[in-house]
């Protein structure tokens, strides 16, 4: 928090203002159980669970962070598309911003538009079918 409380509000209805509830637990044991440090760094946030065992005494045990993966992930990337394989092993071509600068030819677009896809799912299909 920022900025001190300097007014004569009571604690509690501080509280209520803010939407929280603050409490102060004095000379209670806290038990840690850590994945990888024996005990906890000074100034490391850690995400778990603390659990009020009972009047004097808390458990704080770390949880894992959760899992990050690519949902879509690119199976082949081409100057003018994309093929990215959906969660239910869909196929999924994709088309790359447009271009369109003094250079530009319709006609050389879409054939590299038409060869990438042809390159890309004839790749894929191949190896699907050798599985």
């Amino acid at each position: 928090m920022s900025t001190k409380i300097t007014t004569a509000t009571p604690p509690t209805e501080y509280n209520k203002e803010q939407g929280c509830n603050r409490n102060t637990d004095f000379c209670v044991d806290v038990k840690t159980i850590l994945r990888n440090d024996s005990i906890a760094a000074i100034g490391k946030n850690y995400t778990g669970e603390l659990t009020r065992d009972s009047e004097d005494h808390y458990t704080f045990l770390e949880t894992l962070p959760p899992k990050v993966y690519k949902r879509n992930p690119h199976v082949y990337v081409g100057k003018y598309i994309t093929i990215t394989r959906r969660d239910d092993g869909r196929l999924q071509p994709n088309f790359k911003p447009l271009k369109m600068d003094a250079n530009f030819s319709a006609t050389t677009y879409a054939r590299g538009v038409a060869n990438e896809l042809l390159w890309g799912l004839s790749g894929l299909i191949e190896k699907e079918a050798a599985k």
